[in-house]
């Protein structure tokens, strides 16, 4: 299996790495002092299993479970007991081992996630599998993680190294590119109209020669992207 370690302690992630060391079956990715930079990672890589710290500053374990759309299998592992009820709120928990850790009982929880792993891979073979519709994303504010509803945007417009995001309730600049953020949203809802906005087709209130009004925006459509644009309108 390919995991991963997140603990902000090193000498913790010293302590993991060796343990996974004895097991075979086991495949260390990378190591991770923060939640934040393991999303990063996960963002754009697969794992099997996570070993979890709970206790970490700015973004706890918890805060990182909450946060993630398809999490693979994790192991917690912290020397606080008294979040094992939540932490087994959640389906893709597999144990929780308490520090200071020890190899027969760490051998233990692996062996939990390996019969989790074949049980789920055989159960995919088995069923059909149902089409994801992505609902929400999330958003890196000032070392927050902020949940942001899908269709509750209506534009995304580009500001220098920043995009701002406008949504029903509230506004969000986010350090980020136009293209980058695109590449994330469903085409069923959003289309880029102009080098420097993305808007939400539902949320078109009129089109005037070339420009949409969204809300109280008036937003250009460049030529180019106008042929698109009313392909993808439901025109009676």
């Amino acid at each position: 299996m390919d995991c991963i370690i997140i603990d902000d302690e090193k000498m913790a992630r010293v302590i993991l790495r060796t343990l996974c060391n004895e097991i075979d079956s086991l495949n260390i990715l990378e190591e991770f002092p923060s939640a934040i930079q393991a999303i990063k990672y996960l963002n754009e890589n697969k794992v099997d299993l996570i070993f979890l710290d709970i206790h970490m500053p700015d973004f706890s374990g918890l805060d990182f479970i909450r946060s993630l759309k398809n999490p693979p299998n994790i192991i917690l592992i912290t020397s606080d007991p008294k979040f094992a009820i939540e932490a087994f709120e959640y389906d893709f928990i597999v144990d929780y081992l308490l520090k200071p850790l020890e190899l027969t009982r760490f051998r233990k929880a692996v062996d939990k996630a390996e019969k989790k792993e074949v049980s789920v891979a055989t159960k995919s073979e088995q069923t059909p599998k149902p089409i994801d519709i992505e609902n929400d994303f999330y958003v890196n504010i000032d070392r927050r993680l902020i949940k942001i509803d899908l269709p509750s945007v209506y534009l995304i417009e580009a500001k220098g190294d920043y995009i701002k995001i406008k949504t029903e309730n509230k506004d969000y600049t986010v350090h980020s590119t136009l293209k980058k953020i695109e590449e994330k949203l469903p085409d069923s809802l959003f289309l880029k109209i102009h080098r420097s906005y993305i808007i939400n087709i539902k949320k078109i209130i009129d089109i005037e020669d070339n420009s949409v009004l969204i809300k109280k925006d008036v937003i250009p459509v460049s030529r180019s992207k106008r042929p698109e644009l009313m392909k993808r309108l439901d025109l009676l």
